[in-house]
């Protein structure tokens, strides 16, 4: 199985001096993403949790909403020079109608490229199983100060590399249930997401994601198709981010460090 970090001789400057010492780089590695056999997608991502990281991609695009919709994820045999299994293709085995893959993957391209309109927008609402405008989640602000802390807390990966995202998904009192850390952010999210389905908890009513870096409309999105009515980051949120929060009902929390925070959309939810 590939390792999540990797052990590297570096020269150290510091100063008018060097000298040579090791270093933990975070793995990053492709993984492809198949249906039944038939390749959906390949993402860049830091091994570990793989088949959460499957999971939470298939609901974060529409193609799952439920635990039982999702019937099986095996590894394939994508082997190296030496014929070792890299463990880095995971096939997945849906129920019920098989999804279309090939309008499937002209949306990711779409999406991937940042050609996100108002057609993107109702697409996602379209998609979305949960409405997220009618969660009458409510959050102390005093409990959303302390989440930043508990998700790092939570990062094991990022003390021995600094080079990982993370995501965590919380309770409105602020309970970690899960976290997750990845070289993509995006990666982060699916791999909680992909846990909660694979719980049986989806929808995630009542819950709270918080990432480690920035809210992009690619995380809103993936926030809203997950049920959750509430992302924060620690970082800026895009425009296009706070439009879909706002078309949503979703409250988007930014620049949450310490005992601050930006609410964009929904503040009601904040008390």
């Amino acid at each position: 199985m590939a390792r999540a970090t990797e052990r590297r001789r570096v020269v150290r400057l510091r100063g008018g001096e060097r000298g040579a010492r090791p270093d933990s780089l975070a793995a990053e590695e492709p993984l492809e993403i198949r249906i039944g056999g038939e390749a959906l997608t390949v993402t860049m991502r830091t091994p570990g949790h793989d088949f959460d990281l499957v999971a939470g991609f298939l609901v974060g695009e529409g193609l799952v909403g439920a635990t039982e919709e999702l019937a099986a994820l095996r590894y394939c045999a994508g082997t190296d020079a030496e014929g070792a299994n890299t463990y880095n293709v995971v096939d997945a085995t849906v129920r019920g109608a098989r999804p279309a893959l090939s309008a499937h993957r002209n949306l990711l391209t779409t999406s991937a490229c940042g050609l996100c309109g108002r057609d993107t927008v109702d697409a996602v609402r379209t998609r979305s199983r949960w409405d997220v405008s009618t969660d009458p989640l409510s959050v102390p602000a005093e409990t959303l100060y302390l989440l930043p802390e508990r998700l790092r807390a939570a990062q094991r990966t990022f003390d021995s590399t600094g080079g990982l995202h993370a995501a965590g998904l919380f309770t409105a009192d602020g309970t970690l249930l899960c976290a997750r850390e990845d070289v993509g952010r995006h990666n982060a999210v699916d791999k909680v997401v992909g846990w909660a389905l694979r719980e049986g908890r989806l929808p995630l009513a009542g819950h709270l994601l918080l990432v480690s870096g920035r809210a992009s409309f690619e995380l809103t999105q993936k926030a809203a198709l997950a049920g959750l009515p509430l992302l924060a980051a620690v970082s800026a949120p895009s425009s296009l981010a706070a439009d879909l929060a706002e078309e949503l009902g979703l409250t988007l929390v930014g620049f949450l460090r310490e005992d601050t925070a930006n609410v964009y959309t929904r503040p009601d939810r904040i008390g």
